[in-house]
């Protein structure tokens, strides 16, 4: 087909649809990228891209880009709601993997990508102000119908488009809203002091009483008088959900007085949290698992396949490696309906269990267990509390499922 009529239509230009076209161009296989927005603004705050996947943006030639505009993670640390350490380990390259973990600022990563995406496709690749509302397919092909722009043709579409995806909504007229943990977020980034060597990431407390996730996204510069951008995420058990916005507003005195008091030696979590101007709030959601993502020459990526609870750092990093493994079965068997099925026969299963294991047993696990066991007080010893060995095992269990354990993830064949 021509570069006209791609043999790839991608719904949404979030970090899963970019992904899969830079993938795609990489393979030599045509596409193009629609998304609702009519521009592209600096949404969210901090994302950590896991070993996983910054292996596959390695391969996308994007490494270099990634590394100037992020703090490389040294290590990850667990404090109790007092201050008191429970457990650390390194992270990245920093643990022996071939490549490293970065926390960076999701707009600085979507400019990236979306830029990369840009240059290397053309300036038309990315075609904003697209919304769709239906994709109809025959033996052919498939046309994506838009809101207030042309139909397009192409081989196969795929879904790209989020938690609320169009595609999946016609997929499953009857599927409902995403659903709702029990637990409400409120987001933020700010400029304040290093801690703990200026590239640890943090967690803290528990969800019950109050739960934090801190971590530097950007590096401090001279205009900045040194000091990084610290993006913090503070959670907590809410009987009621708010509003399904990415962009909703949240007020500093719905999180206090659950977070106030935080002030420890080696970071003020109060303070810092009351100098954030801008307070995103939105509900940990997710959905359950689909049986199927794949009909005919349709399929779904990313949240739009598996949205997942952001308790292991890990969403856009599978839905980045949706987009690799996909681009690889559509190198070996066309754009067609035989390379979608085998995408979801391997993807599908692998990401349930990440859905699953997040409501269950993330990483954060390990808050949850000291919580409990220590019955939200002050302890004299970790080691009175919970071993060693059960928090390494919390921990390997989880990136095992996820697919970064270190010897899987280091001698895996490449997807494209």
């Amino acid at each position: 087909m021509s570069v006209s009529q791609p043999d790839v239509l991608i719904v949404g230009g979030g970090v899963g649809g970019l992904a899969l076209a830079l993938s795609l161009h990489q393979a030599g296989i045509s596409c193009r990228v629609y998304e609702a927005a009519p521009e592209v603004l600096p949404l969210g705050v901090g994302i950590n891209l896991l070993p996983h996947a910054m292996r596959e943006l390695s391969e996308l030639g994007l490494a270099e880009a990634l590394a100037a505009n992020c703090i490389e993670t040294r290590e990850l640390r667990f404090y109790s709601r007092h201050g008191q350490f429970i457990y650390k380990e390194p992270r990245g390259r920093f643990a022996g993997y071939d490549w490293p973990q970065l926390s960076i600022h999701r707009a600085d990563l979507h400019r990236i990508m979306l830029e990369a995406t840009q240059a290397r496709l053309g300036d038309d690749a990315v075609r904003l102000g697209h919304r769709c509302t239906r994709i109809d397919q025959d033996t052919d092909g498939v046309t994506i119908h838009f809101d207030n722009a042309e139909p397009q043709k192409g081989k196969v579409a795929v879904g790209c488009d989020g938690i609320h995806s169009a595609l999946r909504q016609q997929l499953y007229p009857d599927q409902g809203p995403p659903k709702y943990s029990g637990v409400n977020m409120w987001r933020g980034a700010v400029r304040w002091p290093a801690f703990l060597g200026g590239d640890t990431m943090v967690s803290t407390g528990w969800m019950t009483v109050g739960k934090t996730v801190i971590y530097p996204v950007r590096p401090g510069t001279s205009a900045t008088d040194g000091r990084p951008l610290i993006n913090w995420v503070a959670e907590i058990e809410q009987p009621q959900a708010v509003r399904q916005d990415w962009t909703g507003r949240g007020r500093l005195a719905d999180l206090m007085p659950a977070f106030a008091g935080l002030k420890y030696d080696w970071l003020d979590i109060t303070g810092m949290i009351e100098s954030t101007e801008e307070i995103l709030e939105y509900p940990m959601v997710d959905r359950d698992p689909l049986q199927r993502w794949s009909f005919g020459r349709l399929t779904l990526l990313g949240d739009a396949a598996h949205p997942m609870y952001p308790r292991g750092s890990n969403g856009a990093g599978q839905a980045i490696v949706d987009a690799r493994f996909l681009t690889g079965q559509i190198m070996k068997a066309g754009a067609t309906p035989e390379a979608l099925a085998v995408y979801e026969t391997v993807r599908n299963p692998a990401t349930a269990k990440v859905v699953l294991t997040n409501r269950s047993d993330p990483p954060d696990a390990i808050l949850r267990e000291v919580w409990q066991r220590s019955g939200g007080q002050r302890f004299a010893r970790i080691e009175d509390v919970i071993s060693t060995a059960e928090l390494e095992a919390i921990s390997e269990r989880y990136k095992k499922v996820a697919g970064f354990d270190r010897e899987t993830l280091r001698t895996r064949p490449s997807f494209v």
